[in-house]
């Protein structure tokens, strides 16, 4: 029985789950497409024109209960139980990472752009609240009884595939800040879970406690506390195929990259023209700052069930657990079911990220790298990332790069790793070095994948007259940077190099140096021509202005009252005015509109109304420029909502009928008060009578 319980608590949590897949990898700036995992920004504005990778694994192990010799684990005779080290508490906790970066590439779509499409299968199991002094019972050999006080307890793992599609974009690029920021989008396809809750588990087991008759004995187990066991479709069942489950969901990754690049100019390239190529193939930051977010989302198990036991229980015999076939058969024929429910979601490992890069010379970095989860440990059906702060020198090229992650890491303590990429090869561990060096080693990684890189190339200078091809007017043939790599000619024909021409783009005589005759004013009329040459005028009027004799604002060949001030709207003469709109127009259309007739609970416009709506129109065309609101009122009888619903709807209807008669639709507006401005008593038939019409109002 010890060994079994033994089992049920520990051999499922011997690992403890890492921060970060890649550690030391994803500081590289020629990490490519991979590079998404922790800041989707990074995949634009990067050293490649196109990254695709083939396939990378990263697997993460440790825990804080057992310390070992990784060489001397490696020993025919190394006996775990008594060489490793152990460092029991009432909260140990467990779990391991896997994670599989499939076929994944990246592109630019222009200098600001960037998309890019990913695959990846990963796996995360968690173990929280274990407590390391009952380990220390069960593996005590001087007794065969214990007792185990688990108190509360998680156990949670979860697999899961996931495609995503990347954007990213620059966000600002001024002089010497940089800003980008870019977005993922994860569909999940879930490959299976299963957890198990304790709350005030306890375990007695008395070796001996069971009498089988003839002298004969088993061990008796008391339990108390209560479990609840969770897991996908078919997960008891041995003899099924396996099948995806039922569960797909969504997840967000979000991430921003600001470049402090006091030295921008110098990756920056122009012509004479302005024109400015800023260099590709090289990093211009001095610092660089990263924020992100990833795995925000869920996998919607529909089919899952979820089942809470009662487990308490006395003089358990130890026969019954070892006839079980499985977990489910024990706690369904020796406890109680409490509840049972169909479906779950499972949450992902959310986390924050921020990254510091330091570029201090040359080809060499220091990186600084936290990350801290955003999930509560042990929280139901959620996985967790362990917190953890790196720091990773690092040598970086082109086609080379090496770096030495060392990392303070939650639970596992310091831990020191190395790891390389060399073209399309990558390899590391961000633990190797501890692994090989420390007595006790509680946590272990390693990675390695390929891919295929297309860098940024440095820009050409084909004919090496120290102008590049992108900026190089004649990129074949030599000639001075201040002509922009081409040889001096004459544009513009007129028989004068460009060199010595005032004006090489334009035409000109020789006595006006290669120049045009000016046009002071910028009349096209030349000014030895012209005769009013600081003073702009048509060609017809030999560049002179045309009169304007009654100073309107309209030329006098254009005015139809010469002598008369008018408006440019009216061709010069006066406007007509406007009659205003009175009182009493005012008073007469609102008569005209409380006399509008509807059918009964309806929008709809009787047809005896339609002479009175007539007239209104009549009315509203005398004042072409006047504005008027049509406002629509009922009675208190019937809910608010209808009413307000049915006044808006009657306004509505007035609004269309004028405006299909003419009215300019710029000129009303219909709104509804439904019953909030009475003018009459709601309390008698006539006061609702009155409450019920429509008013037609000048906006002022």
């Amino acid at each position: 029985m010890k060994k079994i319980t033994f089992l049920f608590l520990f051999v499922i949590s011997s690992v403890c789950v890492e921060a970060q897949s890649y550690i030391g990898f994803l500081t590289d700036n020629y990490s490519g497409v991979n590079s998404v995992i922790s800041n989707p920004a990074n995949i634009t504005d990067s050293r490649f024109k196109t990254d695709i990778n083939l396939v990378g694994a990263s697997i993460f192990a440790g825990n804080d209960y057992y310390g070992v010799n990784v060489m001397d684990a490696l020993k025919d005779d190394y006996d775990f139980d008594l060489d490793a080290k152990k460092s029991p508490s009432n909260n140990n906790n467990m779990g391991t990472n896997f994670d599989v970066m499939g076929p994944s590439f990246m592109f630019n779509l222009n200098k600001n752009s960037s998309i890019a499409v990913f695959t990846r299968a990963r796996s995360i199991v968690n173990i929280n609240k274990i407590n390391g002094n009952t380990v220390d019972a069960l593996d005590d050999d001087t007794t065969d009884d214990f007792n185990v006080n688990e108190g509360d307890f998680n156990i949670f793992g979860q697999a899961w595939a996931e495609v995503g599609l990347t954007y990213a974009r620059v966000l600002m690029n001024k002089e010497q800040h940089f800003l980008k920021g870019g977005l993922s989008l994860k569909y999940l396809q879930g490959a299976g879970s299963g957890y198990i809750y304790g709350k005030n588990v306890t375990i007695n087991y008395d070796a001996d406690g069971t009498d089988l008759g003839g002298g004969e004995t088993t061990g008796s187990i008391d339990s108390t506390g209560e479990l609840t066991y969770g897991r996908f479709d078919n997960f008891d069942n041995d003899n099924y195929d396996y099948e995806l489950p039922d569960a797909t969901g969504f997840g967000v990754d979000l991430g921003f990259v600001y470049e402090w690049r006091p030295n921008h100019a110098d990756y920056t390239k122009t012509n004479a023209n302005g024109d400015s190529y800023t260099l590709k193939h090289k990093n211009k930051y001095k610092l660089k700052l990263g924020l992100s977010i990833t795995d925000l989302g869920s996998i919607n198990y529909k089919e899952g069930s979820q089942e809470v036991y009662d487990i308490n229980n006395t003089n358990v015999s130890e026969q019954d657990f070892e006839d079980a076939e499985d977990i489910e058969e024990i706690l369904n024929s020796l406890y109680t079911l409490t509840s049972s429910t169909t479906g779950y979601k499972t949450k992902l490992p959310t986390a924050l990220h921020l990254n510091v890069d330091w570029n201090f010379s040359g080809k060499f970095y220091l990186n600084l790298n936290t990350d801290y989860s955003l999930t509560k440990k042990g929280k139901e059906h959620t996985s967790s990332i362990t917190n953890i702060a790196s720091l990773t020198p690092r040598f970086e090229s082109r086609w080379f790069s090496f770096y030495v992650p060392l990392s303070v890491v939650e639970y596992n303590g310091f831990q020191a790793g190395a790891g390389l990429r060399a073209g399309p090869l990558y390899i590391g561990s961000g633990s190797v070095l501890t692994a090989l060096t420390s007595d006790n080693t509680k946590g272990a990684d390693v990675y390695a994948g390929l891919k295929i890189p297309i860098y940024q190339r440095s820009p050409r200078d084909r004919d090496e007259d120290g102008v590049i091809d992108k900026l190089d007017a004649c990129p074949k043939v030599a000639g001075p940077v201040e002509n922009n790599g081409c040889p001096w000619g004459d544009k513009d024909e007129d028989g004068i190099l460009d060199n010595v021409d005032a004006c090489p783009e334009t035409a000109g005589p020789q006595e006006n140096n290669g120049c045009p005759w000016g046009d002071a004013d910028a009349d096209t009329v030349l000014d030895h021509v012209d005769a009013c040459p600081e003073t702009a005028g048509p060609v017809e009027n030999n560049g002179c202005p045309w009169k304007d004799s009654d100073n309107d604002g309209v030329l006098d060949k254009d005015d139809n009252c010469v002598d008369v001030p008018g408006t440019v709207a009216n061709n010069g003469c006066p406007e007509v005015i406007e009659p205003e709109v009175t009182q009493e127009v005012q008073k007469t259309l609102n008569a005209y509109a409380k006399t509008i007739l509807f059918d009964s609970g309806k929008a709809t416009i009787k047809s005896v109304s339609n002479g009175v709506l007539d007239d209104i129109v009549t009315i509203l065309g005398k004042y072409p420029s006047a504005k008027f609101s049509i406002e629509g009122h009922t009675d208190s009888v019937g809910s608010d909502a209808l009413n307000q619903k049915l006044s808006e709807e009657r306004a509505s209807a007035v609004m269309t009928y004028l405006i299909e008669k003419g009215v300019a639709s710029s000129r009303l507006t219909a709104t509804g008060f439904g019953e909030s401005k009475p003018i009459a008593d709601n309390a008698t038939k006539a006061g609702q009578a009155q409450n019920r019409r429509v008013e037609i109002n000048l906006v002022k």
